[in-house]
This record gives structure tokens, C-alpha cells and sequence, in this order.
């Protein structure tokens, strides 16, 4: 990894890239994004203070984990101006987003535990697919696929169901 003497403040985006292990397209998303921040030279040539370095470590962990990046965003907008996020800031941050990501690991093994009860497109079973109607939501009313029908009725503006002839059978997962 290339080393950047102590004496020089501000890294170029090829230097923020290599120090960093994010592609260059990565931390111009990223600036896009408000996540980092950059000034221009007189040549227009993006120069990055040496503390994006580490606010693009703790973007890359955090969406390692699943974060969005509106929230981290958010996160990041909490801290002083040029301020670095520190140990601290991340054990406060994981705390709080702890709940979020144990809510999604129920849902991603509730969806693994049922991924063999589906067959799939095709479906032979529309009335319990838990791909395309989880939790049986709409079980008293219709399967889970047909539903895709009735927005697709309400959407030209009637509130009848189409004919067979003008509309296409809808697949169970809504391919």
C-alpha cells in the first residue's frame, strides 16, 4: 500500500482510491452522495483532506453490514465539520443500529427457512406462496400473485378486472 508522507494534507483521488481500497468511481459516488467531501484546484482537480480517508473506512464497514447509505449519511452529518468518525462515534452508531440489523437477519432466515416451500415461477401453489404473498397478508382476499392483476386494473382507471385476452397471465413472482 502506497504510504503518503506525513507533510502532505490533502490526497488526490488516486491516492484516496489506493490508501483506501475503494475505486476511484466509488469515491466520486460517494462525494455525489455528501458522504465525503472534496475541494477543486485551479485546475479542477479534486484534492481530499487526509480525515476522508477514515470517513471512507466507516462507509465502507458500515454498508459492509448493511447499512443504507442514507443513513450513514445521516450519521456522518451528526459530527463536527472535518471531524473524523472515532471508536466512539462507531460503538454509539453500531448500538443504534443494532435493532435495524437484527430485524434483518429475522426476516432474511425467515425468508431462507421458506425459500424451500416455494417452487418457484410457476408456482403450484399460489394461495401460500411466501415469496410472492409473505405472511399470508392477503390470504383472506385473493393469492399473493393475483394482487399484481388488480393494481395493474386499478391503474387504467377501472375498477373491473381485465378481460383474459387483454391482460397476460402474471407470473407468481411477478416476473
Amino acid at each position: 500500500m502506497p504510504q503518503i508522507p506525513e507533510k502532505i494534507q490533502e490526497l488526490t483521488v488516486g491516492q484516496l482510491a489506493a490508501r483506501s481500497g475503494a475505486a476511484v468511481s466509488a469515491l466520486h459516488f460517494y462525494e455525489s452522495k455528501g458522504l465525503i467531501h472534496s475541494r477543486r484546484t485551479s485546475g479542477n482537480q479534486r484534492r481530499y483532506s487526509r480525515d476522508a480517508l477514515r470517513r471512507v473506512a466507516f462507509v465502507r464497514a458500515a454498508q459492509r453490514v448493511g447499512i443504507p447509505l442514507a443513513t450513514i449519511r445521516e450519521a456522518l452529518a451528526e459530527l463536527p465539520e472535518g471531524r473524523t468518525p472515532t471508536e466512539e462515534d462507531w460503538a454509539r452508531l453500531s448500538r443504534s443500529w443494532r435493532s435495524e440489523l437484527d430485524e434483518r437477519i429475522k426476516q432474511l432466515n425467515r425468508l431462507r427457512d421458506h425459500l424451500t416451500d416455494c417452487i418457484g415461477c410457476g408456482c403450484l401453489s399460489l394461495e401460500t406462496c411466501v415469496l410472492s404473498n409473505p405472511d399470508d397478508a392477503f390470504g383472506e382476499r385473493r393469492a399473493g400473485s393475483r394482487l399484481l392483476v388488480e393494481r395493474r386494473a386499478s391503474a387504467t382507471g377501472g375498477g373491473r378486472r381485465p378481460s383474459r385476452a387483454r391482460e397476460p397471465e402474471v407470473p407468481c413472482c411477478g416476473d
